[in-house]
Parts: C-alpha cells; sequence; structure tokens
C-alpha cells in the first residue's frame, strides 16, 4: 500500500513548483514507461502483477507492486494505466541544438501542453533532434505534455532558452517562419538545416522574434479561392512544415 505521504508527494508534482524543486516528472503506460526507461534514471516506479510478471530487469531505483487502487490514486490520467513511474529530468547543452547542420525547432510561447507534447512528437517523427522552447512556452515536464509525446522525450532533447537571444545568435543559418503574408511552402528553396519558428497559438511570433526572421513561409489552403478557416493548429502547422523540409531533402534511396 503506497503511504499518503507518498501520494500526496506525486500529486503535487502536478505543478511546475515541486517538479523543479524535485528535477523529477511523472510519466505513466506502458509504451511511454518502456521508452524511458533505457534513457532517463528512474527513481520510483508502481505496476500492477501483471505488468511487472512481463518485465524483467528493470532500471529502477524503487519498484512497488501495485495493490487495489493505489495506481489510480496517483495517476492524472482519466483512465489509470497499468504502471507509474518518476524519472529524473535530463539536462543538455543547449550549444547541441546548432543549426549549422540540421534543423531545430524552435516553439515561440505555445501554450497548450497537447499542442507541445505533439510537437515534440512530430519532431521525433521528421529526425528533429532539438527543439528550443520560449521560457513562457508551456512546461515540457507537465504531465499532460508528457503523455502528448508518447514517449518521444527519449529520443528529442528540449531546450528552455532565452529565445530571441538564441536565434541571434545563428543569424548565419536560415530562420524561418509561417506568415499569411509569406512565399508558398510548396515553391520555396528549403534548406537541409536552419531554425523553424513555430509561434503562439493565438498571437502568432512575437514581434521581436518575427524581426529575426529570414525565411517567410504560407501553407497555402486548397483550393486557394476557396473561403477557409482563419488559421491552422500550431501542432498541424507543424506537421505540414516539416513534411514539407523532409519531402525536398530525402534520404538517399527513399525516392
Amino acid at each position: 500500500m503506497v503511504s499518503k505521504a507518498k501520494i500526496k508527494e506525486i500529486r503535487a508534482l502536478a505543478y511546475k513548483k515541486f517538479r523543479d524543486e524535485q528535477n523529477i516528472f511523472v510519466a505513466e503506460g506502458n509504451k511511454l514507461v518502456s521508452e524511458l526507461l533505457p534513457v532517463c534514471c528512474c527513481e520510483w516506479l508502481i505496476a500492477r502483477p501483471q505488468w511487472m510478471a512481463t518485465h524483467r530487469d528493470i532500471s529502477a531505483k524503487e519498484l512497488i507492486l501495485a495493490e487495489g487502487d493505489d495506481i489510480r490514486k496517483l495517476s492524472f490520467l482519466k483512465t489509470p494505466q497499468d504502471v507509474l513511474a518518476l524519472f529524473r529530468k535530463p539536462s543538455f547543452a543547449l550549444e547541441e541544438a546548432s543549426p549549422a547542420s540540421q534543423l531545430i525547432l524552435a516553439l515561440d510561447g505555445i501554450q497548450d501542453p497537447g499542442n507541445l507534447g505533439t510537437i515534440i512528437r512530430l519532431a521525433c517523427w521528421f529526425g528533429i533532434e532539438h527543439v528550443v522552447c520560449s521560457p513562457d512556452t508551456a512546461d515540457v515536464y507537465g504531465p499532460k505534455t508528457v503523455q502528448a509525446t508518447m514517449g518521444a522525450l527519449a529520443r528529442v532533447k528540449v531546450h528552455c532558452a532565452d529565445l530571441y537571444g538564441y536565434i541571434k545568435g545563428h543569424l548565419s543559418f536560415p530562420v524561418y517562419g509561417t506568415f499569411l503574408e509569406g512565399d508558398n511552402i510548396n515553391n520555396c528553396k528549403l534548406s537541409h538545416h536552419g531554425i523553424i519558428v513555430m509561434g503562439n497559438e493565438g498571437n502568432g511570433v512575437r514581434p521581436e522574434i518575427e524581426a529575426l526572421i529570414t525565411e517567410r513561409l504560407y501553407i497555402p489552403s486548397y483550393p486557394p479561392e476557396r473561403k477557409t478557416t482563419e488559421s491552422l493548429n500550431v501542432a498541424t502547422a507543424t506537421a505540414i512544415v516539416c513534411a514539407a523540409f523532409r519531402r525536398i531533402h530525402r534520404p538517399a534511396g527513399t525516392e
């Protein structure tokens, strides 16, 4: 039986303040926990007997066999899963996120945890290894964001940094952003390296960041003359933009 003190400690991790103080985040579910176990330090793991029976050599500092409704009391999900774990937050050097030879996703004030998690998942899908977030972007280690990544956090390095300073320090490389008055992305020459900036859900890219963007792109609707919605969801727009870059720069032998 999990103690009341432990339940209180884990439930407190719903708040960024406590996640930062303890340098810990929560992950739930077989796929997510299994993806993170090989790459993140697991401090504590609780699982139902059927999960434990099919998983051997679990690398966790403390393993707990769930009894009764233990996991339900701890879970942040509407439908609790068979396993819940506490992982230590990884740290990465921002210098690794160099746009000299790779594409970097830069997120300017993304607020919705689901959007952020989906974008990280998209970065993983399209082979983008680094995502740089402004300080006012949603916390990547919040429970909703972690769940939305579907394990992509195991392969994508997420940095929180002064986005203006980061981009300004790399202006010798292309900096892309999407705008209604930009050039049709389907007709543009896109680089295999550089920075792709995606803006806030309601306000887009803030003016000081927009001033640093060197390549303004537009995602056209279809057909062009047809009345359509005002804008795309930021995660959807990210998927379209990343697909455009990867369509042009396919690895040899994949045509």
